[in-house]
């Protein structure tokens, strides 16, 4: 039986549906053996939801990317909350020096019901710094109007350019996913583009889901897939399918937020 190992670089979401504990789940139920490396701890306020953000200084992050890229090799690795320019740049430095491979950037900007950019000097580091080293990278329609200079995504036709945009910064595949961002749409719409085509997924939208951690749980997907040896088509594909099933048994976790179900794939 073969052995598979990918790293996640995130943060840890306390509530246990985003970020580090997203990923690991998600790795777990794709066979596939999770690491990762802690870069901030989210606590959330029980009377509001709102997000506090303690970062994990830079010498702890730094020994445990050694730990991981030196000490045992993952076959994938992706990224996700990155909270500060000088550790997007670590992270840049260390996909080189370790030559980490199969690279999955979740260009995580945003937090779930925001739509600004939570910390500017790492989204610019981002864009300038990271995204050239990524086999696939996964933003939203936020992420990506940011990554690629538009005004806004809210269309196909929008998608399609942004992708395109991004591709040129240097990432070999680009997947946007629309979500629910699409309010007047009950489709959602996730877009894979690899340099010359577009591969198109439209589903409907579940009703009443949860969607909290589905970006963090979709690019962890595509990851595990990546380590496994499949192609990005057969990724994406795999991923679609595990997402489906996920958002479709979702759950209420407070009156403020739910779930997705990542053992859903077995019931």
């Amino acid at each position: 039986m073969a052995n598979y190992k990918a790293l996640t670089i995130a943060g840890s979401d306390t509530s246990g549906a985003a970020g580090m504990e997203a990923d690991l789940k998600t790795f777990e139920e794709m066979n596939v053996y999770g690491m990762v490396v802690l870069t901030v701890i989210v606590a959330q306020h029980p009377e509001s939801w709102a997000h506090d953000i303690f970062p994990i200084d830079m010498n702890t992050i730094k020994r445990q990317i050694s730990t991981v890229a030196a000490g045992i090799k993952p076959n994938a690795m992706k990224t996700g909350m990155l909270g500060s320019g000088e550790l997007v740049e670590l992270v840049a430095e260390s996909i080189q020096k370790y030559d980490l491979q199969n690279i999955v950037i979740d260009p995580v900007m945003v937090c779930k019901g925001m739509d600004t950019i939570m910390v500017p000097d790492a989204a610019r580091a981002i864009k300038s710094t990271l995204v050239k080293f990524a086999d696939v990278i996964t933003p939203n329609t936020l992420e990506a109007a940011y990554l690629a200079d538009m005004e806004q995504v809210d269309s196909l036709e929008d998608i399609k350019e942004a992708a395109q945009k991004i591709h040129k910064l240097g990432a070999k595949n680009v997947i946007i996913k629309s979500g629910s961002r699409f309010s007047d749409s009950d489709v959602m719409v996730d877009v894979l583009f690899d340099g010359k085509e577009f591969h198109i997924k439209e589903k409907s939208k579940v009703p009443n889901a949860y969607n909290s951690g589905a970006g963090c749980t979709f690019s962890a997907a595509m990851t595990a897939g990546l380590a496994k040896g499949l192609s990005v088509p057969e990724a994406f594909q795999e991923a679609e399918m595990f997402m489906q099933k996920a958002v479709s048994s979702s759950f209420k976790l407070n009156q403020f937020t739910g779930a997705l179900c990542h053992w859903a794939h077995k019931l």
